[in-house]
């Protein structure tokens, strides 16, 4: 008798093309994923997700892209913490984040805005090409206890430890 055992996958990486298509197969793969790690479409969490995913894609495409270099996804489920930890990683080390102005009839301008408002922790991470923006969505709580983590800092952490890298055994 073969008996196998099957340890779920806590780890997704894909690489995406730098166009709107990428970023919204990584909003779609994100929330996949998501479900598979039993949290469904229709949750506060998998919502939540996506919406960041979404936009650090769409910051990735826009601001980030690099002719002939893709950008990164990156979903880590940290079941220890009960959180899931995004990172978007693009070719682009030289312009750094900002947050704009953003008045209330521009169309753009707010999108570090809505990750600091949905993430428990976000931040940025150089790298030796390019940059990885990261945040981490807690799983067991709604809206109401990721406003209330979010709202306690008050501003981005601009840097944050890395989750630990575990090389395969």
């Amino acid at each position: 008798m073969n008996l196998e055992i099957s340890t779920p996958l806590i780890e997704f990486v894909q690489r995406l093309s730098p166009t709107p298509r990428g970023a919204r197969l990584a909003r779609r793969l994100a929330a996949n994923w998501l479900a598979t790690w039993g949290y469904p479409h229709t949750g506060d969490p998998n919502d939540t997700v996506q919406h960041l995913v979404a936009e650090l894609a769409a910051n990735a495409v826009t601001h980030g892209r690099v002719p002939g270099r893709d950008f990164e996804l990156r979903l880590l489920l940290l079941r220890s913490q009960d959180t899931v930890r995004i990172e978007v990683s693009d070719a682009r080390g030289d312009r750094t984040l900002r947050f704009l102005d953003g008045a209330l009839e521009d169309e753009c301008g707010r999108g570090l805005v809505l990750v600091q408002v949905l993430a428990s922790r976000w931040g940025l991470v150089e790298r030796d090409v390019g940059k990885t923006v990261w945040a981490e969505v807690a799983l067991g709580g709604g809206r109401g206890a990721r406003a209330a983590t979010a709202g306690a800092g008050g501003r981005c952490p601009r840097t944050g430890p890395p989750p630990e890298r575990r090389s395969p055994s």
